[in-house]
Parts: structure tokens; sequence; C-alpha cells
């Protein structure tokens, strides 16, 4: 028998959006007559723009790691058959075994998918964060590195590296504990919980500072259907949408947090030229900045440490919502949601290798000598598609 059954890959994609989406409006350095000196110009440097080099950081580390798996998978070892097959070690593994051209559940499984299991009773709890730096394939990775671009360069340059940083990574572990909460059948992987943190982030910042801003109501209304957008292709089947949901309720939250912007009559009171008077502001931020600023901290501390807990007790969240499932698909006609990991019996008989799928009962012979469990698990996987 193979030592470990492959699972179904549960991918986090999410489309590419439109840039610039919403824009703060700009504080404007207005030049001031002084009765006794020329016209002095102040920049205002809270709203200064940074230079974004975080965001393409990740997503070469995201690129790299994903050719470090297609080495890892080396598909013409473990497969009768690869797609592309010029590409030697970097082929894709069979368009029936993963459409999404890239390698298989096994290999993902060894990079650091996550996988409720090993996290739960392999004391693998890095494979939270492990999980959000992999991808399925080249279809996957493009559309979350495309869309990371668009949204994390605007974020990067209004706010700077450390804050869109951590909104990332924070992000992304809490889609990642969502998903292990409800799906424990399949390994996940995938970028997009933290690209649905960084709207949830863009969405409070923009209620955060919602007096900052032109054309409020348009720029909530396109930010709200862009995410509504995102959510709905998320009850397509193999696509983890509690890894979306999850990543923006954690981002949307960190948002009032870390992109709170202080209030005008504060910046230029900060920033008026000399002997330049304008009326006292006292506070830095204003009172429902503050009140949402505790509340979202609160909420956020306390709903990741009670959803680690939960995970590490081995609790299934679906045991206590029966109607959560749909949240992730949604069976119709033309497809079925449920999905069965591949399980195999092998029996290895010299140069013989006979599996049979236990899922639909198919067998078939090989003839190779001394098979490996991954290329074992790799044939059951194609046996079982």
């Amino acid at each position: 028998m193979a030592e470990g059954p492959p699972k179904d890959i549960q991918i986090r994609v999410n489309s590419r959006r439109g840039s610039n989406v919403v824009h703060p409006v700009e504080v404007e350095t207005t030049p001031v007559s002084l009765s006794l000196g020329p016209i002095v110009y102040r920049e205002i440097k809270h709203f200064k723009k940074w230079f974004p080099w975080l965001i393409p950081l990740f997503v070469i580390a995201n690129v790299v790691l994903f050719i470090i798996t297609m080495y890892v998978n080396d598909c013409p070892e473990n497969s009768d058959s690869c797609v592309a097959d010029f590409l030697g070690r970097f082929s894709f593994q069979p368009m029936k075994e993963n459409p999404l051209l890239g390698p298989s559940s096994h290999t993902l499984q060894k990079m650091g998918a996550l996988d409720v299991n090993k996290v739960v009773h392999g004391d693998q709890g890095w494979r939270l964060i492990t999980c959000n730096w992999l991808h399925a394939g080249v279809f996957h990775i493009l559309a979350n590195m495309l869309s990371l671009l668009v949204i994390g360069i605007r974020l990067e340059q209004e706010f700077g590296f450390v804050k869109v940083g951590l909104l990332y990574l924070v992000s992304g572990f809490g889609g990642s504990l969502l998903s292990a909460l409800f799906i424990q059948s399949n390994i996940s992987v995938g970028a997009s919980g933290a690209l649905f943190g960084l709207l949830g982030g863009m969405l409070s910042e923009l209620i955060t500072n919602w007096t900052i801003y032109a054309s409020k109501l348009a720029a909530f209304i396109t930010l709200v259907v862009i995410i509504v957008i995102n959510l709905a292709v998320g009850i397509l089947p193999h696509v983890d949408n509690f890894a979306h949901i999850g990543g923006f309720l954690s981002g949307f939250l960190l948002g009032f947090v870390f992109l709170i912007r202080p209030q005008f009559g504060w910046v230029r009171q900060r920033y008026a030229p000399p002997g330049h008077t304008s009326g006292s502001v006292k506070h830095k931020f204003k009172m429902y900045q503050c009140i949402l600023w505790v509340i979202s901290l609160i909420l956020l501390i306390v709903g990741l440490t009670l959803g680690l807990i939960l995970l590490l007790r081995g609790v299934d969240a679906n045991d206590h919502c029966s109607w959560c499932h749909y949240l992730s698909c949604v069976p119709t006609s033309r497809w079925s949601c449920k999905t069965e990991p591949a399980y195999c019996l092998s029996n290895q008989i010299g140069n013989q290798l006979n599996i049979t799928c236990s899922n639909n009962n198919r067998t078939s012979t090989y003839l190779i000598p001394d098979a490996s469990s991954s290329r074992i698990q790799g044939l059951c996987t194609q046996l079982c598609s």
C-alpha cells in the first residue's frame, strides 16, 4: 500500500483587479504669502510617496519557490507522461492530474502545503504560513502575482513597506487558519488569502479615512463590487474560498489599525509655515478612528487566537455550521463539490507494479522496478482521476 494517500489541491485563486481603485486626496502644499517675507512652501511628509520594493520582492520570492517546487517535482521521474517534456525535470504533471500546469499534490505537500492532519497531529503549524508561498500551477501563480503587483504596489506607495508587509503576512495567516478549520480533507496552497487581506485593508482604509476622500461613494461602491466579484469566484469547485474570506476579514480589521491617517487640521497645523496661524486642532485622530482602532485590534487578536486554539484541538468547524460549506463551493448541474482524496492499493512483484484505485476500483499494471512512494502516489492520482 502506498505510504500516504495523495490529496486534491484546494487552490486560492483571485482574478486580476483594476489598479488605483481608490485614491486619498493628497494634501496640497499651498503657498502662503507673508507680509514680511517671500512665499514659503512646506512639504507635508506624512503623505509622502514610498518607493515600493517589498511587494516586487514578494513576487520574486513566490516565483522562485514555484521554480524550486517544479525542480523537486521532477515529473519525468515520477510520472509516465508529462506536459512540456522539453523542460526536463521542470515539465508539468499530466493535464488530467493538474490542469493548471504545475506539480503533483504530493510535491506540494512535501514543500509545505496546508495539510490539517499534519498541522494538528504532526506538530507542523508552520504550514499555516508556508502554504501562502506555494502555487498549484503556472496559471495559478500568474493570476495571483499580477493581482499582487496591481494592488500591493499602490498600497506600499501610500503606506510604506512595514505596514503593507505586516498586512500581507497576517492576512495570509488568517486565511490559512479559517481554511484549516473548514477544509480538512484536502491540501491548500496559494497567496490569494493574503491578497484578499490587501483588498480588505483597502476597504477599511477608505472607511477610516472617509473624510479625506473625493467621490467617496463612487470609490466605496467600486471597491465593494470588486470584492464581491472575487468572493463569488470562490464558489467554484477546487477554489479555497475560506482562505479568501479569512484573509479578507483579517485584512479588513488590520486596515483600521495600520492604514489610519491623521485629520487634515492636525497636519496643516503641524506643517504650517512660520507666522501662519490656523484653527487649533488638539487631536491627531478623530474619535471614530480611535474607536475603530481599538475594536478592530481586539477582534483581530481574539479571532486569531481562538481560531488557532480550535484548530490545534482538532475541531472541524463544519460540525458546528451545516451550511458554511456553501461559502466555498455551491453545487450545480455543471459541477460537483465533492472532492475525495485518491486512495490506492499497490503491490510490487519484481519489475511489475500493480495499483488499484480504491475510489473507482480501477486497476493498472506498470513495469517499474522498485517504484518509489512518490512515483506510486503520482500513478495513483492519475488512475483515480
